[in-house]
């Protein structure tokens, strides 16, 4: 049977599986997200637990390069009560697993000027695990700030043209 394709063989990029833990929607407004990444997160049992459960916050959370390792710094995980004995700390330094590539890569992109990294989800994936997904960005003025609400305001309004004209 030449020209089969297996169903199952095939995974699509976009996959509804993932569940979302914590999203940063004040990022896209203040920032201008160039590029993104996926890394993954050193957890201890607890703060997986506490994940599911939610409340994680991620708004005023960053990540920084420090002595060659990757950190997400600020991030709030709140404490698993259910966990008596071996809780976490709801705010301690959590290190992301990237490769020495991607690691390097990162580096040189938040060397040039105004270019930081920003957090922009939590989620867990097919498997489980639990990942970040990193923007490479930069800050925007006022100016574009307000560029980006026109915008905005002016699809909203398109919408309801669109919807009331049939």
């Amino acid at each position: 049977m030449q020209g089969y394709i297996c169903p199952m063989a095939a995974k699509s990029k976009s996959n509804p599986n993932n569940i979302s833990v914590a999203q940063n929607r004040k990022a896209r407004y203040h920032y201008a997200i160039e590029d993104t990444i996926e890394c993954g997160m050193m957890l201890v049992g607890s703060e997986v637990k506490a994940m599911r459960a939610g409340g994680v916050n991620i708004a005023e959370s960053y990540a920084n390069i420090e002595d060659g390792e990757l950190w997400l710094i600020n991030a709030h995980v709140p404490k698993y009560e259910q966990a008596k004995t071996f809780q976490h700390e709801e705010r301690r330094k959590r290190k992301l697993l990237v490769s020495k590539r991607e690691l390097a890569n990162l580096h040189k992109n938040i060397g040039r000027e105004g270019m930081t990294l920003v957090p922009l989800k939590i989620y867990f994936n097919d498997k489980g695990r639990a990942k970040l997904l990193l923007g490479i960005a930069k800050g925007k003025k006022l100016q574009d700030k307000r560029a980006t609400e026109k915008k905005r305001d002016w699809q909203k309004q398109q919408g309801r043209l669109l919807r009331e004209r049939g």
